[in-house]
């Protein structure tokens, strides 16, 4: 259920969370507070709607995940991790912490402010969330594997796979080259600094992919994820998709229509209702000010 007017909207969404059907109410306002409404009861922040509801989106910009800088990729992957495995969610965020607590340190050392033992306790907890968050990001990606590379073909991307570049430090590692961190003023080894690439038949896609191809690895990506969700006993993820098609050939949006189909809830945008070759469960029209059926 969408309906919009020019100052407030209402946007209902159902799906269903271990086989119990879930409504969510989401209803906006020009000069009030939003609001989220789930099976009756309201949520207190955009957090608890975001654990309750999993929602994978597709846009243009989206495309920075392949040719954007490996930063962007880790936080990618990460943020799949949270919802893959919701008890490991925070591992990222501990992650960073320790990072910055060491970092501190190493820079309290540099001006004489403390001694260096101080910074062994946090080296110990870099070296243990460190080995933690590589593990789970290994998880996830081999949970990604086999769907993404089957979604990614559908799409006209043969053998696309994900390179994890990068080891686990330990103690020891981090104790080795402690003097140049002590130079520098940062910890210069750890999942913060490693690479996630995408490669199609050993091919990285950020340097030597086309746009097309790139397009095809995202949204790949959205669709392999929302696959695993659904099979892994979550509720299956809401999907958007947003100005999708307008680079996508007729076999290939055919070929999205079936893979879509065979999920969740899935949003299309397009300019023109003919532009996906299926029949929507539900087909809005957008005009200024509006959104009535088709």
């Amino acid at each position: 259920m969408v309906r919009f007017g020019a100052t407030s909207g209402r946007v209902g969404l159902r799906g269903s969370r271990g086989g119990t059907p879930v409504h969510v109410d989401v209803r906006l306002a020009a000069h009030d507070a939003r609001t989220a409404v789930l099976n009756g009861n309201a949520l207190r922040s955009a957090e608890q709607l975001r654990a309750e509801l999993h929602t994978l989106v597709f846009t243009p910009d989206r495309l920075a995940i392949v040719k954007g800088g490996p930063a962007t990729r880790r936080a990618y992957v990460d943020r799949v991790l949270g919802r893959m495995f919701p008890s490991r969610s925070q591992l990222p965020v501990d992650y960073a912490a320790a990072i910055g607590q060491r970092n501190a340190a190493l820079r309290r050392v540099a001006v004489g402010g403390t001694s260096l033992d101080s910074v062994a306790p946090w080296t110990e907890s870099v070296a243990e969330l460190g080995r933690a968050l590589v593990e789970a990001r290994l998880e996830t990606l081999a949970l990604l594997a086999r769907p993404l590379e089957r979604c990614a073909d559908a799409l006209g991307l043969p053998l696309l796979s994900t390179a994890y570049e990068g080891d686990a430090p330990s103690v020891a590692d981090l104790a080795a080259r402690l003097h140049r961190d002590l130079e520098r003023g940062v910890t210069g080894l750890g999942p913060h600094l490693h690479e996630i690439r995408l490669e199609a038949g050993g091919r990285e896609l950020r340097t030597f992919g086309s746009q097309g191809e790139q397009r095809a690895a995202v949204l790949g990506l959205v669709l392999a994820e929302a696959g695993v969700l659904a099979d892994r006993g979550a509720a299956a993820p809401l999907v958007l998709l947003d100005d999708v098609l307008s680079e996508l050939d007729g076999s290939r949006r055919r070929s999205l229509a079936e893979l879509i189909s065979a999920g969740g809830q899935t949003v299309v945008t397009a300019t023109a209702a003919a532009a996906l070759p299926a029949d929507p469960a539900q087909l809005l029209l957008v005009e200024p000010g509006s959104v009535r059926r088709g």
